[in-house]
């Protein structure tokens, strides 16, 4: 067998396997190909590379991003030295439960403030904390005490966004740089304030310099986008202009709060619940009234509604998932009001 022979003729390899040209070791026995064989195809000059320990390039040059990040995946999915000699089958990835995560799944995702898969650097990939697998070369391997469940991008396993922004965020010490990503997040529809809030305090990255600053812009973004969410529900689905952005109160009386909607012909106000966890705060296992912030919420919901306004609650992730549903629930409410006795008299002043 000599290196200029054709590859489908050296080894029994199928063609369609030719293609993906990353394979690891249990990958190469599965089909065949011994481990002597393999250490012959990665000779110097020969036509395979050995890219990690336990993965191979079935070309010699260099490898695309892409063939980067499915060996990275290789090398951390690869079972325990126990079960090392376990066969694979042709049809398995062979990643266990190993997923892409940080900046390479921000790549995978979209985000256009990050590099491209092939000008990457480092690929971080996540395993259980049981695992031993050290870093090497391009490869980062974090650990986790419960690994998230992956999301799928293509056939690649990539941590949720959250946790993917948080291993990223963690690598990073100029706010700017917290704040492009934190806010592409929100602006591009990958995920919700609170949701990134809370994933960056159970990382315990909330105190951080970098990120204080980043998470108060992140707030002012998230509810920017929910608002002009709210007013494209509105328009859309057909529903009455309300009062935008305005105040309530009890004539010549105490301040009732802000709302951001209100019908006043229809007594019916929409709140946005645009609240992030705060650091050290319980989270939602906890009961609410240990949330001052969930206490004002309750507090103000409660007196207006003893004065006869119905106040509905909208969270920005409904408005992205379900804003025609949402848009039923405030045309209920407000076709409801007929049916409910009048409501007090308030003032609205603009916010």
């Amino acid at each position: 067998m000599t290196q200029n022979t054709p590859l489908s003729r050296r080894l029994p390899l199928p063609v369609r396997e030719v293609t993906q040209r990353v394979l690891s070791a249990a990958q190469l026995r599965a089909r065949g190909v011994s481990a002597a064989q393999t250490s012959a195809q990665c000779l110097p000059g020969g036509p395979w590379q050995q890219m990690l320990p336990g993965v191979y390039l079935l070309h010699p040059g260099p490898p695309t991003g892409q063939e980067r990040l499915h060996g990275a995946l290789l090398y951390a999915g690869r079972p325990p030295g126990s079960a090392r000699r376990a066969p694979a089958g042709p049809e398995d990835p062979g990643y266990g439960e190993a997923m892409v995560t940080g900046v390479a799944a921000l790549a995978l995702y979209g985000f256009a403030t990050v590099p491209d898969l092939g000008a990457l650097h480092r690929i971080d990939v996540l395993v259980p904390r049981t695992r031993r697998l050290r870093s090497t070369r391009f490869v980062e391997v974090l650990r986790a005490a419960a690994l998230p469940t992956a999301v799928r991008v293509g056939q690649v396993p990539v941590a949720p966004v959250e946790r993917a922004l948080a291993d990223a965020v963690a690598g990073l010490e100029e706010a700017a740089d917290v704040q492009r990503l934190l806010t592409e997040a929100v602006r591009g529809g990958h995920s919700e304030p609170a949701s990134v809030v809370r994933e960056l305090s159970a990382a315990k990255l909330l105190g951080r310099p970098a990120v204080v600053g980043a998470v108060d812009a992140l707030l002012a973004e998230g509810r920017a986008v929910a608002e002009g969410r709210l007013y494209a529900m509105v328009r859309e689905h057909g529903l009455p202009e309300p009062l935008w952005n305005v105040e309530l109160r009890l004539p010549g009386g105490p301040r009732l709060g802000g709302i951001d909607a209100y019908w006043p012909d229809h007594a019916v106000a929409v709140e946005l619940d645009t609240r992030a966890p705060r650091h050290g705060a319980p989270n939602r296992g906890g009961r609410a009234g240990e949330d001052p912030q969930w206490s004002a919420y309750a507090a103000k919901r409660e007196h207006l509604e003893r004065l006869g306004v119905t106040v509905v609650h909208l969270t920005p992730r409904k408005l992205r998932e379900a804003a025609e549903q949402q848009a039923t629930v405030v045309r209920t409410a407000l076709m409801a009001a007929a049916d409910r006795e009048p409501a007090a008299y308030v003032t609205v002043l603009p916010r």
